[in-house]
């Protein structure tokens, strides 16, 4: 382990501002979409942002400039390489906390415990409120006085908004190659053929391993879950839902019992998971019947709560896009999901390092929550 490495707690993070910078997004017009209206244009490129009578009290609104100039008649003629921008003016986002404990650190890559509610990277409502904002503004105040130009740690895999415990961070270009490799690498193995496995057996860089709280009593003490994962429509999420599909990509999960609770009709259980598809254990559990406790989204089967993919809420919101969909969305918390440990080889040095999170008391059995400290367990050896 290297000398700079890091293995007590270590708590950072800077409470969030009442709203956020707002953003400012930049078009040039192609040429092809030359002589169109600056509300035809908006309308069309960016229907998932707003409906039109959204855009229309955009460019009312003063939001959007041309060439530099502000344009509030929607019905101007663009030209070819204009240079549009839409201001989306600053907002409250949701309360979330905003608060990091570190679990492992050293100059090559630093392992945080997320907490449930806070957004990895920015998306949808949360454009500030993130884990990626307080990364950054951490190396800033370290380095004000400096006037260093040091980058920041950048995360190199997904956890869920819902989902609390591990996520790991490069701190530098080559840790963030080799780290993202090892995810990209898991996934790729998965749905491999027999041939492939054989050759790259034993070479798995990278092991995940959660805690989750689901409905329903399971029978058998192992399940291995190989329901392909794959997208549908769905209303209020731009890009489709993930979803239990037969013609999506492979995806693996080993769920282990850890314990049955007959009272509550739930079953503590330990997942494995080999490959990286988004959403993935609450799919997988919910497909075999086991929909995680709380869970808003996710039902038997790995489909969705609600679904109507052709449902399209065309009322808009103060800032003229999308009200929030009354339906479930994936970033909806109320499940009970944590990842809880993980096993590694060290980008530059290969030794193997082990990192745990603790678990909160929901989520440990019985001889844990009476006998463990539930303290973080973080070592490192050959």
């Amino acid at each position: 382990m290297s000398n700079h490495s890091r293995t007590q707690s270590l708590v950072f993070g800077i409470p969030w501002p009442e709203l956020n910078d707002g953003l400012f997004y930049s078009d040039v017009v192609p040429h092809s979409d030359s002589e169109l209206t600056l509300i035809d244009f908006y309308s069309r490129k960016y229907k998932n942002s707003a409906p039109l009578q959204g855009w229309l009290q955009r460019i009312q609104n003063g939001q959007i400039s041309v060439d530099g100039r502000v344009v509030k008649d929607p019905n101007t003629i663009l030209s070819g390489d204009s240079v549009l921008v839409y201001h989306r003016l600053p907002w409250k986002e949701p309360d979330v906390p905003h608060l990091l404990e570190v679990l492992y650190e050293d100059d090559d890559m630093v392992s945080l415990n997320k907490p449930s509610g806070l957004q990895v990277l920015p998306g949808g409502l949360f454009q500030q409120r993130t884990v990626l904002t307080q990364l950054c503004w951490s190396v800033k105040k370290q380095n004000s006085t400096l006037n260093s130009q040091e980058t920041h740690p950048v995360p190199v895999h997904r956890l869920g908004r819902g989902t609390s415990g591990i996520l790991l961070c490069a701190k530098t270009k080559v840790a963030k190659t080799r780290l993202a490799a090892y995810f990209a690498d898991g996934t790729s193995l998965v749905g491999a053929t027999s041939n492939r496995k054989a050759e790259r057996s034993g070479t798995r860089k990278i092991s995940k391993i959660y805690r989750a709280l689901v409905t329903g009593i399971l029978v058998d003490d192992k399940v291995i879950i190989d329901q392909p994962i794959g997208i549908v429509r769905y209303p209020g999420v731009a890009k489709g839902l993930y979803v239990a599909s037969p013609s999506g990509k492979p995806a693996l999960s080993k769920v282990e019992v850890l314990e049955r609770d007959e009272k509550q009709n739930c079953t503590l259980v330990q997942v494995e998971i080999e490959s990286g598809r988004p959403h993935q254990i609450r799919i997988h559990l919910s497909f075999i019947g086991h929909p995680l406790l709380g869970d808003p989204l996710y039902i038997a089967g790995g489909q969705p709560r609600c679904f109507d993919p052709e449902l399209v809420d065309e009322s808009f919101a103060q800032d003229g896009g999308y009200q929030r969909p009354t339906n479930p969305v994936p970033g909806d918390c109320g499940y009970y999901l944590h990842a809880h440990r993980l096993v590694l080889s060290h980008p530059t040095t290969n030794e193997m390092i082990y990192i745990t999170a603790p678990l909160s008391t929901i989520l440990q059995t019985s001889d844990e929550a009476n006998g463990s400290p539930g303290s973080i367990s973080i070592n490192s050896g050959n």
